[in-house]
C-alpha cells in the first residue's frame, strides 16, 4: 500500500513469511497438513523478498484481546480515524470540463 500511495498501514508487523501454501493433505481425524511450496522473489535482485522480517506498519497498534472480544477493534478504529483526517484534508475534485465544440 505504501508504495502505491493507497494509505497507511495500521496494526502490527506481519510475520514475515511470504511462503505460499497451496492445498492441503487431509487426515482421517479431520486435521490437515499444509506444506509451504512457493515464495516471492525480487525481479531486480533475484532474492527472496520480505521473508524473515515482514512488513512494518506506519502506525503500530496492538489490539487488546479483551477489548477486541468486547467489539472494540483498536486497529480498525485508528484506521478509520486516519482515513477521516485524510478525507478532510483532500482538495476538491476539479469540475468536469464542458463538452468540446465540434460544430465546425
Amino acid at each position: 500500500f505504501r508504495q502505491l500511495g493507497l494509505g497507511k498501514l495500521v496494526g502490527q508487523r506481519s510475520w514475515g513469511g511470504v511462503v505460499g501454501i497451496s492445498g492441503s493433505l487431509p487426515f482421517v481425524d479431520g486435521a490437515d497438513l499444509r506444506v509451504p511450496q512457493f515464495t516471492s522473489i525480487s525481479a531486480d535482485k533475484g532474492q527472496y523478498i520480505i521473508e524473515g522480517h515482514g512488513v512494518d506498519p506506519d502506525v503500530e497498534i496492538v489490539n487488546d484481546p479483551a477489548q477486541e472480544y468486547a467489539g472494540n477493534d483498536q486497529q480498525l478504529n485508528k484506521a478509520i480515524e486516519l482515513i477521516l483526517k485524510e478525507i478532510e484534508s483532500r482538495l476538491d475534485v476539479p469540475a468536469v470540463p464542458s463538452d468540446p465544440d465540434k460544430s465546425k
